[in-house]
């Protein structure tokens, strides 16, 4: 109902900041992976789908090679997503919700686990934190620990351009490094809370965020 209602709001002239089709796509796991990959935008492996003895036989071949991550098509803040260790740990289609998104885990064996997420609103960085945690889940909101970090220019690059993919005016995009190779991007959050990030940050992240919103130039 809500989307319906920025829906509704854009046909009648009305300028919302992120648009409906933005958070649909943000929001949608399987959408995100499909436009980032199409994007040529660098994600972890991901598969998708509603057959169970599919999802056992993805598990079956990509397990022996580490294990992957079970998510809630649409869900936020880690709850509700489980390691895939081997076929075993595939739940059933009821318990999935009826759909089986599975994405390669990237990370370390061990703790300390990491990641991090990049706060950007209307092409700008706002700021970037590391999410530290003892646990492979490293939402602030189940424990991890926000460090204050200076991106790459790889990863800023990166984090842009995922925003822009996704058509996010504002976004948090978490960004995770593999012990070899480039930053992936995990997610483009439409939604993205700040409640970490204003803990490491001096200014108010709510006022700048108002600001660049203001300053916007309308899309025709």
């Amino acid at each position: 109902m809500r989307l319906a209602i920025l829906h509704a709001l854009e046909q009648l002239g009305v300028r919302v900041v992120n648009k409906a089709r933005a958070i649909e796509a943000c929001t949608d796991k399987s959408l995100a992976s499909f436009l980032l990959q199409r994007a040529g935008i660098a994600t972890p492996q991901t598969f998708t789908t509603q057959n169970l003895a599919q999802a056992r036989a993805i598990a079956r071949r990509e397990c022996p090679s580490g294990p992957m991550v079970l998510k809630p098509l649409f869900g936020a803040q880690g709850w509700g997503i489980k390691l895939i260790e081997s076929e075993a740990d595939i739940p059933t289609a009821q318990e999935a919700r009826g759909v089986f998104y599975l994405q390669r885990f990237v990370g370390p064996s061990r703790p300390p686990y990491e990641d991090m997420r990049i706060l950007i609103a209307n092409g700008t960085i706002i700021g970037a934190m590391r999410r530290r945690s003892s646990h492979w889940i490293t939402n602030v909101r189940q424990g991890a620990k926000p460090l204050a970090v200076i991106p790459s220019q790889e990863e800023e690059r990166l984090a842009l351009a995922a925003a822009h993919t996704l058509n996010a005016e504002i976004a948090g995009v978490d960004l995770i490094v593999p012990a070899h190779g480039a930053p992936l991007v995990l997610e483009v959050n439409s939604m993205a809370g700040w409640f970490g990030l204003q803990k490491i940050t001096a200014f108010s992240i709510a006022e700048r965020l108002a600001q660049a919103t203001l300053n916007l130039t309308p899309q025709c």
